[in-house]
């Protein structure tokens, strides 16, 4: 799995200004689209463009964490065509999938969070950030 994600992710929040994954997108000329499909969202790469599609019964932070997620693909995978399906993707030991939650959380997450919070189990960080705690096993934590 690549140890770069985390200084990536930290160069394109620096970059653009933001960790919203829908204005990173944007910026980076990633297209996205909202609709009914059947997973909780997918990347694809056709035609030599990067597409993201995203289900449209998701709440919002889901639909954040899913689109964070496949921000990640299309980012560090961006030939691969991947499928968020709930209750398979945190689960996954596919490297591709843990790379894109570790995208996510790194996203999503700010270390600030963590170290603003000490005591805070994963969990509660989690919730605190509004979040499926299952996204804390990706977040990488360094030490002060």
């Amino acid at each position: 799995m690549r140890k770069d994600i985390k200084r990536m992710v930290a160069y394109y929040i620096r970059k653009i200004g933001t960790n919203d994954p829908f204005k990173i997108a944007e910026y980076l000329g990633i297209l996205y689209q909202i609709g009914n499909i059947n997973c909780e969202g997918c990347y694809m790469f056709l035609k030599n463009h990067r597409y993201i599609f995203l289900n449209q019964n998701l709440s919002n932070q889901e639909m954040y964490l899913v689109m964070a997620h496949e921000l990640g693909h299309a980012l560090l995978h961006r030939k691969e065509n991947c499928y968020f399906i709930r209750n398979k993707t945190f689960l996954s030991t596919a490297w591709i999938e843990k790379e894109a939650n570790t995208f996510a959380a790194e996203l999503l997450i700010p270390d600030s969070l963590i170290y603003e919070n000490p005591g805070m189990t994963k969990n509660q960080l989690a919730r605190l950030a509004g979040y499926n705690e299952k996204i804390m096993e990706f977040k990488q934590i360094n030490p002060l």
